[in-house]
């Protein structure tokens, strides 16, 4: 039995939608990877392909000649909102590709709806003292911290297996809580040699891609956080509940269509580091323990194992550093940092090797990819709070629960954790 709703003729697409999806689509025709995932009509996507390559100062007109279009829609104001927020991002994305001047700061206000500004190192170095307090012993934090993370490296050959059986455990707590649809399906591939730790392709129909980089030296005791993160209840339970709720049910076909560097992105980041949170809580690393504790590489060796309650305790007291590679951003993009002294940066406030600061410096300085470093880092922040101020006998699960369903943007959020305006 299929979640689906019965077959028939296909639902129309609303003209000011389609316009939207077909400004996405172009904009995907200039840069390779803007469009994050495409699950609408293959038809539209081929009328666009087969398109001249537009110019990206004309789709920035177009974008905003679409945001009168949409306010004179009748849409509902969370429609409209959502569509205008996205709008204005593509807007100016279009500029940006054209060639217009603007500071990281700003162009990460423009896509996101959040302010952004340099951490004071002083954070950082009261988050050190405490990561060394849990640490115990003397000398540079940095080192003491590699050293008693370095036994807990799983093999690149056992990552795959240890990474099935995570998403496993996760997917039997959350499949029912969440209404995952009947049929869902994740195909996982282990890949090198690229920017991200992990990606989720979305490919439709309730099915995705999930992608692992073995490169970069993973930990068990992340490993939670990043299958829960990519998969349940994350990215993967994200767009197949948007895909029931908003795209079948609804008929709202703008969440056909995931563009980076819009509001989305924040949104999804955000949920996606909380997921664990959402799904495990307090206690995840004893649970984590527990779930790997039957892996094994192919070697038949079982995966390292760690200390459940310092992971956490470190998980905690670590979370300050977060910012860091934002500040990375920001001073190799509008102080005009030497990129050497930002590696150095990175490696000394986030507490990271040069292979590790390496692979940040490569996202942070990818044209495409450099101003989503935010989302990371200014999800989780919005997100949190909002998370942790649900109502009196709402879990975490259920308040998350919203993310999943709902067409939510940071503006939207921001107003929420203001509660209702005063009158006088």
């Amino acid at each position: 039995m299929s979640d689906r709703p019965p077959s028939g003729v296909p639902t129309p697409v609303d003209p000011v939608v389609r316009d939207y999806l077909r400004l996405g689509l172009r904009f995907g025709c200039v840069v390779e990877g803007f469009v994050d995932a495409y699950t609408g009509d293959p038809a539209l996507a081929a009328e666009v392909a087969a398109e001249p390559t537009a110019d990206p100062a004309q789709l920035a007109r177009d974008a905003q000649e679409l945001v009168l279009r949409v306010r004179d829609a009748g849409y509902d104001l969370a429609r409209t909102e959502y569509l205008v927020a996205h709008l204005e991002a593509l807007a100016v994305a279009g500029r940006r590709l054209a060639g217009a001047p603007m500071s990281f700061v700003d162009e990460v206000r423009s896509y996101f709806q959040v302010d952004i500004a340099l951490v004071d190192t002083d954070v950082y170095a009261q988050a050190h003292d405490r990561v060394g307090e849990l640490l115990g012993g003397h000398g540079p934090v940095g080192p003491r911290l590699a050293a008693a993370r370095a036994p807990e490296l799983c093999p690149p050959e056992a990552v795959e297996s240890a990474v099935r059986q995570v998403a496993a455990a996760l997917r039997q707590r959350v499949a029912a809580p969440t209404g995952l649809p009947t049929g869902e399906h994740i195909e996982f591939a282990i890949e090198r040699d690229v920017a991200w730790s992990g990606f989720n392709y979305y490919l439709g129909g309730f099915r995705s891609r999930v992608a692992v980089n073995a490169d970069v030296g993973h930990r068990t005791s992340g490993l939670g956080a990043l299958v829960a993160h990519e998969c349940y209840p994350g990215h993967h339970t994200e767009h197949c509940r948007k895909e029931l709720v908003l795209v079948d049910r609804q008929a709202e076909l703008e969440h056909t269509i995931f563009l980076v560097n819009t509001p989305q992105c924040l949104m999804a980041e955000g949920l996606g580091d909380l997921a664990l949170s959402a799904a495990i809580g307090p206690g995840w690393g004893r649970w984590l323990v527990e779930v790997l504790a039957d892996v094994a590489g192919p070697d038949g060796r079982p995966v390292p194992t760690f200390d459940p309650e310092l992971a956490e305790a470190l998980e905690l007291a670590s979370r300050p550093l977060n910012t860091v590679r934002q500040n990375a951003a920001i001073l190799l993009n509008d102080h005009g940092a030497d990129p050497e002294e930002v590696l150095q940066y990175l490696q000394r406030w986030m507490l990271v090797d040069e292979r590790r600061a390496r692979q940040m410096m490569r996202f942070i300085t990818d044209p495409l990819w450099r101003a989503y470093t935010s989302t990371y880092v200014e999800g989780e922040r919005l997100l949190r709070p909002w998370l942790e101020a649900r109502p009196d006998g709402t879990t975490a699960l259920q308040r998350f629960q919203r993310l999943l369903d709902e067409p939510l943007t940071p503006r939207a959020i921001r107003q929420e954790l203001a509660g209702p305006a005063t009158t006088r």
